[in-house]
């Protein structure tokens, strides 16, 4: 498969390349809570996942630094609702909880850029 050409502003947003391979490991998790018939924890987990990069993507397709900031607040919180999901699933036993440090590390790494970036883009 080739290279997808950047064709859009956000594809060059770190937050935006950060934002997915975190999703890709909360994937991850969700396609092992899916195999374990875990249904309703899997699909939270991917659309939770899934609301960072999306918001951050449509907020970079604002005509406005204003708009744009809003959709950053709702990526950023998406990233706290991932956070939570994980320290449930912990919780629950549902997850470990070497994996879920991991992952809450580099959430609270992320939600520290979107800040960053949000107020200087």
């Amino acid at each position: 498969m080739g290279k997808v050409q950047s064709l859009f502003r956000f594809q060059s947003l770190n937050i935006w390349k950060l934002a997915n391979e975190i999703g890709d490991e909360l994937f991850d998790l969700a396609d092992e809570l899916k195999r374990r018939k875990l249904y309703r924890f899997a699909e939270q987990l991917r659309g939770a996942s899934l609301s960072v990069s999306y918001n951050i993507a449509e907020g970079a397709g604002s005509d406005s630094a204003k708009d744009f900031g809003r959709f950053l607040n709702y990526a950023r919180r998406s990233v706290f609702e991932n956070a939570n999901m994980i320290l449930m699933l912990v919780r629950r036993n549902l997850a470990e909880e070497s994996q879920a440090d991991v992952l809450l590390g580099k959430l609270v790494v992320l939600s520290k850029q979107i800040t960053q970036f949000k107020r200087c883009p």
